[in-house]
Order: C-alpha cells, then structure tokens, then sequence
C-alpha cells in the first residue's frame, strides 16, 4: 500500500478513516529522516490492515505545531482515534514489526478507560 501525503485538508479525515494510522513527520533536508524513509515505505508495502502516512514538516508546519512535533523523524500512531504512540527518531525494520504488532494487540477497551481515569484525575 502507498504511503498518505498528509495535509491539513485530509488529516482528520485520514484519522478518522482508517483503525490503525502510523504517521511519518519528516523533511527533505533531514538525514535520519533520508535513512528512515525506505523503511518506513518497505513497511507500509509488508504490512496489512495499517495505514500508512507522510508528513513533510518543512511544507506542512501548522499539521507539525499541531503534533508538537520537535525533532524529527517522529513517528505518531493512532489506533481506533486515539494518539497510542508518539516518539522522535528513526526505529530500524524489526523495532517497526514490534511496535505495530503492539499496536494491534492493544485492548482499545482498556485504553479509553485509562484516558477516562486519567482525565477525571486531572480534573480534581
């Protein structure tokens, strides 16, 4: 499967769309990002039932803000509309397997119930 080019015009939709997202924020002028990149799309062609998306911050920097996204590459994965991973930096073809097969085994369930519990926390 092709990787997504996000924008501010697709990226809620993208979210919306799709139950597991793995984004790749990254720029043209950035080495990690350069050595990231073949793994990043040599992974979106092996793996089924993930979605696959691009953001190149350097022409898209309001969707980076909104990410808060600091140094790149970062990688930022969704599972059924919930932000579930978010870390700067390159992660080599296995540590990608490990994580999107963690991603798939979360208890979405149990995930919402700590958000909610972690709210009400916040809120005392």
């Amino acid at each position: 499967m092709a990787t997504i080019q996000l924008n501010n015009d697709n990226i809620a939709s993208t979210i919306d769309d799709n139950d597991i997202l793995v984004i790749d924020f990254w720029a043209p002028w950035c080495g990690p990002c350069k050595a990231f990149g073949p793994i990043f799309e040599k992974m979106s062609d092996a793996i089924e039932g993930v979605t696959f998306a691009k953001c190149n911050t350097q022409d898209e920097p309001d969707l980076a803000g909104q990410f808060d996204i600091q140094a790149i590459p970062t990688l930022v994965a969704f599972r059924e509309k919930v932000m579930v991973f978010k870390q700067a930096g390159m992660l080599p073809e296995t540590a990608m397997n490990e994580l999107i097969t963690k991603i798939k085994e979360l208890d979405m369930e149990e995930v919402r119930q700590q958000i909610d519990e972690a709210e009400k926390a916040e809120e005392k």
